[in-house]
């Protein structure tokens, strides 16, 4: 891994200190099942490479994705000159979950996400991995027609907003030779006289 002394590209020295893709998924999956009280296993990722089968309509359930993730204006970079020293990098980042609530009681379950969202002994869960919780969006109304049959679906947003911290292996400046030059400012020629 290269290090500030050897040049070249610089990869953190952590391979991914902020929760991604799947351990990110599972993290909001928790938030999700242990603020509404499903049963886990019926939080469901969004998107997933085999699609399983859809619950029946008369089970409530709910399927969760991060539509986006966006990041602040720029971030913080810092030295650390602790040890060898090092760059600890910090940004914000602003997360959009979508919510879908299937089942006869879905509208409730969105309600329940949405209300407990606001204690803060939940919120605290997530402040365990640098999060918080921003807003709700409006619970939406979207069902669905599955075989000529109506399945209740309700849609909602939550946005959260996270930290993201990096180090990076720059190094202390131990020593550096430098050279300093004054311009010299020649002499004013005459002289000048102010009356008072």
């Amino acid at each position: 891994m290269n290090d500030s002394s050897t040049g070249g590209y610089l990869a953190p020295v952590a391979a991914s200190p902020p929760l991604e893709d799947d351990a990110l998924d599972d993290l909001l999956q928790e938030m999700v099942a242990g603020i509404t009280g499903l049963p886990p296993t019926m939080v469901r990722p969004r998107w997933q490479p085999t699609v399983p089968k859809q619950p029946e309509p008369s089970v409530n359930w709910c399927a969760l994705g991060i539509t986006t993730q966006e990041n602040d204006a720029s971030p913080a970079i810092q030295h650390d000159p602790t040890g060898d020293g090092s760059d600890v990098y910090q940004r914000h980042q602003d997360i959009e979950l979508l919510c879908t609530f299937y089942g006869p009681a879905a509208k409730g379950y969105a309600q329940r996400l949405l209300d407990g969202l606001a204690i803060p002994q939940n919120s605290e869960q997530l402040g365990l991995n640098d999060m918080k919780f921003v807003s709700v969006g409006t619970i939406r109304a979207a069902p669905d027609l599955v075989n000529q049959q109506r399945i209740r679906r309700y849609d909602v947003t939550v946005a959260l907003r996270r930290k993201i911290t990096r180090t990076y292996p720059v190094l202390n400046l131990l020593s550096a030779q430098v050279k300093t030059e004054t311009d010299s400012v020649p002499p004013m020629s005459g002289t000048t006289n102010i009356d008072q």
